[in-house]
């Protein structure tokens, strides 16, 4: 059984909304809204596989990372749940309504479809690769030779987060980088029911993002017919954290109604 490091906001007495991370992402990204959402429901973060504290594994796929998730939710005598999955996160969870219907109330999938997605992250493997982490000697150090291939200031901080320093002074990635590189073409894949799910999910686009656009609707629906889409202004694919407020709103009217 796989443990997976997670943290807990608000009342355990009120609904649980479970909030899943994107690729090279961790729960840390989710903090600010996970107090805010905790005001209502009974939040959990958690680090998926390969990721943040979690266990790395050499296996990396939706169906363990589903797995994963049926299985923390058991650990906390957990059951019929919200889940609010970014990226990577959102294919998490249209694999945990195909395999466990039954334990979710409403999902909401965020700037993420069902279909394949072609490669668009071999540049950042490569610059992360070419970070011989155990030498380097400050986060700076990592930054100057990220910098060498990946210009946009913003995404080498997000990545940058995946360092921690260790008790001896040096630093490792908290991410599994080797495995999620070598299963890249399984995050990359389509989650294609057997059947259509009928259960209910919103699909959140931000409007400047490619991940997800508005049409891709009617498709979605041929393998979740109750799905709905809602289109985020100004935000690119972390709505979350360019349009909080908006992405707020969004999620509760959702989960209320």
């Amino acid at each position: 059984m796989v443990e997976l490091n997670y943290k807990e906001f608000g009342n355990k007495d009120n609904d649980t909304l479970i909030i899943l991370h994107g690729l090279f992402g961790s729960l840390d990204n989710w903090q600010t809204l996970a107090r805010k959402f905790g005001e209502t429901y009974h939040v959990f973060t958690i680090d998926q596989r390969n990721h943040g504290k979690s266990i790395h594994t050499e296996e990396h796929s939706y169906e363990l990372m589903a797995e994963d998730l049926n299985s923390f939710l058991e650990q906390q005598g957990l059951d019929q749940v919200f889940i609010i999955g970014h990226s990577m996160g959102g294919k998490t969870l249209l694999q945990f309504m195909i395999d466990f219907p039954h334990k979710l109330k409403k999902g909401i999938c965020v700037d993420m479809s069902y279909k394949e997605y072609q490669s668009g992250h071999d540049v950042i493997f490569d610059a992360l690769k070419s970070v011989q982490v155990e030498k380097i000697e400050s986060r700076n150090d990592a930054d100057k030779i990220l910098s060498e291939k990946i210009s946009h200031a913003g995404i080498r901080q997000f990545l940058l987060k995946n360092i921690d320093r260790t008790n001896n002074g040096s630093y490792k990635w908290k991410m599994n980088l080797k495995a999620l590189d070598n299963h890249y073409d399984s995050i990359l894949k389509s989650i294609i029911p057997p059947i259509p799910v009928n259960l209910p999910i919103l699909f959140i686009k931000g409007e400047k993002s490619d991940y997800l656009q508005m049409d891709d609707i009617d498709d979605i629906k041929t393998y979740f017919p109750l799905a709905e889409i809602e289109n985020v202004k100004n935000a690119g694919h972390w709505i979350h954290a360019e349009q909080p407020e908006s992405f707020y709103k969004i999620v509760i009217e959702y989960l209320k109604k």
